[in-house]
């Protein structure tokens, strides 16, 4: 029932004016969309937005998404400014240098596709560079989408440290691997890459444990001539709305790796948490967000019954369980199955 936005709009969240437009565009639809704020002008990543007034005009959190900021000094200061203002710095950690617009994993599969690799190192080295950022000026730092087993170690001995940062993953970083690039195509396109079975042991591990504290969607719909492109050329990205919970459930619930209430937990109160948000919860008072869903409830994923008009999923087909019922938002009924 609450989303928050990426800066990626055409013009970027980089200014209160913006923010107040997706806002009002997004008021109509009955879910709340809260935009994130850009940490450069024009997610450019030399000059640093007013970070003080996006807090104002209601972002809950700055980043430059997908084209995350290269330039230490300038993160460093942008941390340096997050912490002044309490707000939580989002960064997807790739080294652009190293995975330029490269779209599969660097391995067998790249090799075998003869494709140039979007190497896991070029993750590592950001996690571990924003990591000692983070200690060092104090900032809230959260890892977007982690996808690699280094990188969730890199997570894991900083929080043993102190440090205070959190991650997040998506269902496709522990029920996919690189591989489906091979069957699927573009549809397994994503940015960070589907990676090794060995890394799909690692996110999993690290959501049993408590490193990853967040299960997200990165929702990205994409028209279906963009994603018909060759897989070099096409776009990044899935939808992950209408499926994130379902997966969830069958991977993690229904084998038993997480009880149903730390499920509930990764998709609601520790993403509400991690954004400062007073959301995520039930009790007197609260807002009435809910999602009511039957955990047990087998269906096959259809993408062609999907509300979204964005259709690009690799799940297409695949039988999960854990059906959603009704999606009430500030106590409507937005959503009601059938």
């Amino acid at each position: 029932t609450t989303l928050v936005a990426m800066p990626n709009t055409r013009p970027a969240t980089d200014c209160p004016e913006v923010v107040r437009l997706v806002r009002e565009k997004a008021a109509p639809t009955g879910v709340h969309v809260l935009p994130a704020g850009a940490v450069t002008v024009g997610q450019k990543g030399t000059e640093l937005t007013d970070f003080a007034a996006l807090k104002e005009a209601g972002v809950p959190a700055l980043t430059d998404d997908g084209v995350p900021v290269q330039n230490v000094a300038v993160l460093r200061s942008a941390m340096q400014q997050a912490k002044a203002l309490g707000l939580p710095l989002l960064d997807h950690c790739e080294d652009r240098d190293l995975v330029r617009n490269y779209a599969v994993n660097d391995g067998p599969v790249a090799q075998h596709l003869g494709l140039p690799g979007r190497p896991a190192i070029a993750e590592e080295l950001q996690v571990m560079r924003d990591a000692m950022l983070a200690e060092e000026t104090g900032a809230h730092v959260h890892i977007c989408h982690i996808s690699t087993g280094k990188a969730v170690e890199i997570v894991r001995r900083a929080k043993a440290r102190g440090v205070h940062i959190t991650c997040e993953t998506c269902p496709q970083y522990f029920t996919l691997t690189d591989t489906e690039l091979l069957h699927q195509g573009t549809m397994a396109r994503v940015n960070p890459p589907l990676r090794t079975p060995g890394d799909v042991k690692a996110i999993l591990a690290g959501l049993c444990d408590g490193t990853i504290d967040a299960l997200v969607t990165d929702h990205a719909p994409h028209c279906a001539w963009e994603k018909d492109k060759p897989l070099s050329e096409a776009p990044s990205g899935m939808v992950g709305l209408e499926t994130s919970l379902a997966l969830a459930l069958t991977e993690l619930y229904h084998t038993g790796r997480r009880s149903l209430s730390q499920v509930i937990s990764l998709m609601s109160a520790s993403p509400a948490r991690i954004m400062g948000l007073h959301k995520g919860r039930i009790g007197v008072g609260d807002g009435a967000d809910l999602v009511i869903f039957d955990p047990n409830e087998a269906w096959v994923i259809d993408k062609e019954q999907f509300a979204s008009k964005g259709r690009n999923t690799p799940f297409h087909g695949r039988t999960v369980r854990g059906k959603v019922k009704y999606t009430i938002s500030a106590g409507k009924i937005i959503y009601q199955e059938g």
